[in-house]
């Protein structure tokens, strides 16, 4: 899922005005397991990613899945998110 991940993020840096929905699709994916294992983590920062770049439906789905989330694991995915934007 690595290649898909890295292929998507690059094509939403990109620029465009989808870029937004792209990193929402991916926090979905990973939230859902469609098409790679469960990672609440990694859904959690690419929705938080989402959400920054304007995409409010994001930023629901990423408080519901905050819910469910523990502390390190928020911690985590908030961490990953900040490394994400500062390299991007």
């Amino acid at each position: 899922m690595a290649r898909f991940e890295m292929h998507n993020a690059e094509m939403a840096t990109m620029g465009g005005e989808n870029s937004a929905d792209i990193f929402c699709e991916m926090g979905l994916m990973y939230a859902t397991g469609r098409g790679c294992p469960i990672d609440l983590v990694a859904a959690h920062k690419w929705l938080n990613i989402a959400a920054i770049k304007g995409n409010d439906r994001a930023a629901e789905l990423r408080a519901d899945l905050a819910a469910s989330m523990d502390k390190m694991q928020l911690a985590q995915a908030l961490r990953a998110a900040r490394e994400w934007m500062t390299v991007h």
